[in-house]
This record gives structure tokens, sequence and C-alpha cells, in this order.
């Protein structure tokens, strides 16, 4: 008998651990190390600020389910992966051994990298954690009680873009509710060369697209931006050209502000200690089995796997894991861990391809790339309301399939095959 270990329990982690009981079958033992006892769908985080959602709303008792499932669920935070020795230690002095570990961790928020920035002890706000998006939610409170400038957007060397676009144009939306909007100038700053760029060099045509929603919203944009420094109030931002070369310099006011960080690795990852595991902003490196090179018992999964830029940009952009990519992981990584406990070699690459839903308010923006990482075989993108209602409906498919331990059912399989969308290549 094998023991595999997840260490994580994201959107990545519980998919993982599902489809890992699954094509394992009984004879192996699969657990999951996770510092929290709910999972939590993040990609429904910036509708909780405007009570669109309640943090509750977003969370599901994992040990329940992993139980039913036949996972071995431990509640404990990891404190180093020790991959010399085969082994997790975990922060009450324990350590869990594996035989297979596969580092579906997510990432940490690098809100230290650029003074005043984030909820603790910064003075912008989050949506990158559920708990973060509930202390957004009473910073909005305290906003709408006296309305003023909003700052939205993302740092440099930020990797995700789409929840700080859909959080800027949810909140518009909600201010036209209210029917306040035009007592707030509203400012997207981002480290992208242009809007819609996305960490992708754009898909299909986001630039348009986006550029048109914020056109017609009356939102402000600077673009080649780089944050370098955040007082209360107000957001200190260097505008440079394409060559990297300063700009212009901006003081923008704001009475509230969501800005996306950097990530990197999370401590457990980066305070390893070995060669080979790792890159030097602590992402776990791996081939295109999603196998490290150096400890071959080892895979990761999600936003913690190492994946280079997909192009050179001024301001430091990275490339995002997007969900469906994470899925492919997952499923690549299963079936490689199956057959190599087969006696087998892995064979199983994953498609790495994108199928976002972005949500604007009372709108939405849907793009698909095969792959997500350039030059793809499929590009497309398109807007309307119908994004803004499969939305919903996909956080609701979503969480029924993690309440069901449920990875990929078939008739999702065919439905996404007759659109051109496989997880594996």
């Amino acid at each position: 008998m094998a023991r595999i270990v997840v260490l994580g329990a994201g959107i990545g982690g519980v998919p993982m651990a599902y489809e890992m009981r699954e094509v394992l079958g009984k004879e192996h033992e699969v657990a999951v190390i996770s510092d929290s006892p709910t999972f939590h769908f993040v990609p429904s985080n910036p509708w909780v600020p405007p009570k669109w959602r309640k943090p509750e709303d977003l969370k599901i008792e994992l040990a329940p389910v992993m139980k039913k499932k036949g996972i071995n669920f431990i509640q404990k935070a990891a404190v180093k992966v020790d991959a010399a020795n085969n082994k997790i230690d975990l922060d009450d002095g324990t350590s869990e051994a594996y035989d297979y570990l596969v580092i579906a961790t997510g990432p940490r928020l690098a809100f230290d990298e650029v003074p005043g920035l984030g909820p603790h002890g910064g003075y912008t706000t989050s949506v990158c954690h559920v708990d973060h998006a509930a202390l957004a939610a009473d910073d909005w409170d305290k906003f709408m009680a006296e309305p003023g400038p909003i700052v939205v957007g993302a740092v440099q060397g930020a990797s995700c873009f789409g929840p700080a676009y859909e959080y800027l144009m949810i909140l518009e939306t909600e201010l036209r509710k209210r029917k306040i909007r035009d007592q707030v100038p509203m400012t997207f700053v981002t480290s992208e060369p242009y809007i819609g760029h996305l960490g992708l060099g754009g898909v299909g045509d986001t630039k348009g697209l986006l550029e048109s929603a914020l056109r017609d919203k009356t939102v402000k944009w600077i673009t080649n931006a780089k944050v370098d420094r955040i007082e209360d109030g107000m957001m200190f931002v260097t505008e440079v050209d394409d060559d990297g070369n300063e700009k212009k310099k901006h003081e923008v006011p704001f009475k509230h502000s969501m800005m996306l960080p950097a990530f990197t690795g999370v401590d457990a990852v980066r305070n390893c200690g070995v060669e080979g595991l790792i890159n030097p902003r602590g992402f776990v490196l791996v081939d295109k089995y999603q196998r490290n090179p150096t400890f071959k018992n080892i895979y990761s999964v999600g936003v913690c796997v190492a994946l280079p830029p997909v192009e050179k940009t001024p301001v430091p952009t990275g490339t995002p894991k997007t969900g469906y990519m994470i899925e492919s992981m997952v499923t690549a990584t299963a079936h490689n861990i199956r057959d190599e406990l087969a006696g087998k070699e892995p064979s199983d690459i994953p498609s790495l391809s994108a199928l976002c839903l972005a949500d604007l308010g009372d709108t939405g923006v849907a793009f698909l790339a095969v792959p997500q990482i350039p030059p793809r075989n499929t590009t497309w993108a398109n807007h309307g309301k119908w994004v803004h209602l499969a939305k919903i409906g996909f956080e609701k498919y979503f969480m029924r399939k993690v309440r069901k331990g449920i990875s990929e059912p078939f008739y999702e399989r065919m439905m996404l095959k007759l659109m051109g969308v496989v997880r594996l290549k």
C-alpha cells in the first residue's frame, strides 16, 4: 500500500484528493493536510464585500465529505516540506510521511513587497481569501457611510488579474443600484501593459472588451503601473513607458481600495531547504507531467506551480493559473501517479487550457484559450449578461461537486469535449 498525501485543500487540492481516490481504488491511502477545516470557493470572493454573498455561503466543511470518500483528512498547518526524508513537518511537532506528495497549497500573498499594501497593517483590502473578503466587507460598510474615490487593481508581480476587473465592476454595479455612482470616481491601476492583458498577452479581444466596459462605466485606468507605496487614503504610482522608463508619477486618492498582490510559494515550501524543488519565488518546479524533476515522488498542481511569464512586460506580470487549467493539472497528476504505482512511466500531459467566466456586475466576459499559454490552437472571447448568470451557475455547480466528492462527472467531460476542451493532451 502506498500513501499519497495532498498538501492543501483549495481549488486544486480538494479535486486532487477526490480524483486520486477515484483512480486508485481502496488499495492505497489518500490523505489531505490543510490548516483550514473548510474549503473556500475563491472565485466568488468579490461578491462578499457588497453583500452579494456571505462568507459562510462559500465554505464547505471538509472532514465529513473526506471521511465519506475514504480520505484521511488532517487539519493541521504544515511548517516544512522535508523532501529529502519524504515527510511533512507540522506545527504541533508531528510529521506525516508520504510515498507520493502532491503540493497544492495555493500561494502566499506577498503584501509585504509594497509598503502599505494589504488588509493586515496596510490600507488596502483583498479578495484573495474569503476572510480577507470579509474584512473588505467591513471596509465597504464604512465607505458607504462616507463615499469617495475607489481604486482597484493589481500591483507589480501580480499574476491574477481577473478578480480585480470583477471586483471593480461589481462595486460599480452596486453603486449604480444605490444611485450614488455619481459620488464615486473610480480608477483601475494595473501592472498590465494594457487593459485586458490578464497576464496572458490577451485572449481573443479581451483588450477591446474590457477597455469598452471601463469606458462605458467612466472608469479611468493606469497601465504599466508600479505601486511605490500606499498611505492612508493615497496611492503613489509610477507609470512607465514600453521600455520600462519612468513616464509619469501619480498620486491617486481613495476612500476604498482593493489591490491584488504578487504571489510567492507558501512558507512550508519556501523553507524546504533543498535544491531543485522550488524556484527563487518559492513556486514548485515541475516537468510536463506535473512531476518535480529532482524529487520524482513529488507532484504539484495549482497556483503554487512555477510557470514562466507569457512575455516580458515593462512592469513584471506573472502567468495566472485559472480554474480549468488547474483541473487539467489534477487529472494528469492522478493518472501519472496511478501509472507509477503500476510500474509504468508517467505519460499524461495536462492540456493547460483556460475556460474563464469573469463577472462584471450585471454583465460579464467569457474567454476560451486552448492552451492557456500562447501559441494557441483556439482563442475565443465574448461578453453579455449570460456570463454573469453562468458564473452564478458555475459557483453552485462546483460547490455541489465538492460536497458530493466528485471531480469530473461524465456529463461535464462530454459537454466540454464537444466544445473542444479536454483536460489531457
